[in-house]
């Protein structure tokens, strides 16, 4: 137990239920003043360049989690799936019940390890990046997510300094979110908001294998 968790124990020793609750309320009171006053210097409203990288499972799984947020708003969403074109996952049959508000464009042949075409996987990203261009500039998209794009940079299929050249000038208020392992410091640094997920445990190291509704 540690020495604040100890002297706190000790001052609330004795208190009847009646004394904490007061003690409780008089706590999150000020705690909410502090909490207001730092909100209160909060003004900028922006587009955000959101990354969300690293070897914990999630990545795209929290990035949808910001698509259907944005859907629940009445926002418009671009997706551009740079690697999972075979694959028939849970998140792209839900948006297609949304065709008013979701652009879905899945544009891989694959992960890099299962074409073995290094010239067909940089075509299928040069003309994934396109799409993801005119998504970002359409002006009718709120939000546009670049799924797995972190991994097509990683094996130099694009040009890291033209993708953080375009997306230095892409409008204003347009979120965009790039998902993957080992994302480019470049894109790191240029980055509103950076995730790293990191892995703890994963079921895969113990022999079980992709499940429906988990991974797809």
């Amino acid at each position: 137990m540690s020495d604040d968790h100890s002297e706190r124990s000790k001052i609330t020793d004795g208190m009847s239920e009646a004394e904490l609750n007061a003690r409780h309320a008089e706590k999150m009171k000020k705690k909410k003043v502090a909490r207001d006053k730092i909100l209160a210097t909060k003004t900028i409203e922006k587009g955000l360049l959101i990354v969300h990288t690293g070897k914990g499972k999630g990545k795209s799984t929290a990035a949808f989690g910001l698509v259907f947020r944005a859907l629940g708003n009445g926002m418009k969403v671009g997706v551009v799936q740079f690697v999972k074109g075979k694959w028939e996952t849970g998140e792209r049959k839900i948006l297609e019940h949304f065709p008013e508000q979701v652009t879905m464009t899945a544009m891989g042949d694959g992960f890099t390890w299962e074409t073995q075409d290094r010239q067909r996987d940089i075509a299928a990203a040069k003309a994934a990046w396109e799409r993801a261009k005119a998504l970002i500039m359409d002006e009718a998209h709120d939000m546009v997510l670049l799924d797995e794009m972190n991994i097509v940079l990683r094996y130099d299929y694009l040009d890291i300094a033209d993708v953080v050249a375009f997306l230095r000038e892409k409008p204003a208020n347009k979120h965009v979110i790039v998902t993957g392992r080992n994302a480019k410091d470049e894109l790191i640094e240029l980055a509103d908001l950076v995730t790293e997920m990191e892995m703890v445990k994963h079921p895969f190291r113990s022999g079980v294998k992709a499940q429906r509704g988990i991974e797809f």
